[in-house]
């Protein structure tokens, strides 16, 4: 896998989140394929070609702790929430980055992938320092969901 690390700006994004921990979902009960089926189902205004967003954030302490999940997209002005109260907002921070970038293929494959790698490539380089302070996967217009996604996997370091 393909890495550099880069500097970010903050970035609101609007769009439909869950609570939840690596431990539930790497069994059969995890929401996050549920969540994604619901955004695209939702149809939630953005334009078309704008990147989608799926930003970690709020972590309670680290990779094993619960944190929330967004999938949205980026928006600018003023915020407001849906008619059902289930459309939210929320900051990617500015930070650094160490950003990995998935092989090509099924996003559903490469991206869980992707995070086996980073965990294992956090726990053999312990001088590389996650942040836990907001990170996100960027999938390109059209790619989410797709059988020929390239997903880059932002990953806030100290």
């Amino acid at each position: 896998m393909k890495t550099y690390v880069t500097e970010k700006p903050e970035i609101k994004l609007q769009g439909i989140s869950l609570r939840t921990t690596n431990a539930a979902e790497a069994g059969p009960d995890g929401r996050l394929p549920g969540l994604w089926e619901t955004y695209f189902s939702r149809a939630i205004q953005r334009e078309t070609d704008a990147p989608i967003y799926s930003l970690y954030t709020d972590y309670e302490s680290d990779a094993s702790g619960s944190y929330r999940v967004l999938i949205g997209h980026e928006v600018s002005g003023d915020f407001e929430t849906g008619e059902d109260n289930q459309t939210h907002i929320a900051v990617i921070p500015a930070s650094k980055y160490l950003v990995f970038i998935t092989e090509r293929g099924p996003s559903y494959e490469v991206v869980p992938q992707a995070w086996e790698e980073i965990w294992a490539y956090f726990e053999n380089k312990p001088e590389e320092v996650r942040a836990f302070t907001g990170d996100f996967e960027l999938y390109d217009t059209g790619s989410a969901g797709s059988a020929d996604s390239e997903v880059h996997l932002f990953i806030a370091i100290k």
